[in-house]
C-alpha cells in the first residue's frame, strides 16, 4: 500500500535514499563504538569502557529511529552487513592506534562525517523534496551527534 502523506512518491524515494545511507553510517558507527567498548585497554579502562557503552547505547537508539523513519515513509530498510558496508560513507577499518585515544579519534571523525552528511541534506529534504518531517528528524540527529562528538573531543584535551 502506498504511503499517502502529501509528499510525491518520487520525493519519498529520494528521501529514503538519503536515510538508508544514514542508517548504514549509524550501524557502522555503532559497530565501531562497540569494538572500542570491547577492546579498550589501559589505566582508564573502566571509565572508557563505560563511556563507550553509553555512546553505543545512544547510537543503537538512533539506528532504530532511522529504520523506523524509513518504514514510516513506506519503504523497507537494508538490514545486512553487506548492504550497510556498500552504503556507508564510513570505513570499518581502524585507522588509529588500538587504545582509548585512538578509538576516540576514530569515532570523532566518524561522528563529524555523519554530521556533515546530515547537514548537507537538511535543506534539500525540506525545500526541494517537501519533507519537513524528515528534515526536522535529521536536524535532531545532527544535535545528537554534535553532543557525542563534543564528549569524544573533551577526552582528547
Amino acid at each position: 500500500m502506498k504511503t499517502n502523506i502529501g509528499i510525491k512518491q518520487d520525493n519519498i524515494s529520494k528521501v529514503v535514499d538519503v536515510l538508508i545511507k544514514v542508517l548504514a553510517d549509524e550501524f557502522v558507527l555503532y559497530t565501531k563504538t562497540k569494538r572500542a567498548h570491547w577492546n579498550v585497554e589501559g589505566p582508564d579502562f573502566y571509565n572508557k569502557h563505560l563511556f563507550f557503552e553509553q555512546q553505543y547505547d545512544a547510537i543503537d537508539e538512533i539506528v532504530d529511529t532511522v529504520a523506523e523513519r524509513i518504514r514510516s515513509l513506506g519503504h523497507y530498510t537494508p538490514a545486512t552487513l553487506k548492504d550497510f558496508l556498500a552504503l556507508t560513507h564510513l570505513t570499518e577499518e581502524l585507522q588509529e592506534k588500538n587504545d582509548a585515544n585512538g578509538f576516540i579519534k576514530e569515532l570523532l571523525l566518524d561522528h563529524e562525517s555523519i554530521i556533515i552528511y546530515l547537514r548537507e541534506n537538511i535543506n534539500s529534504i525540506a525545500n526541494e523534496l517537501q519533507d519537513a518531517g524528515t528534515s526536522d528528524f535529521i536536524t535532531g540527529l545532527v544535535e545528537n551527534h554534535e553532543k557525542m562528538a563534543w564528549m569524544l573531543r573533551a577526552h582528547l584535551k
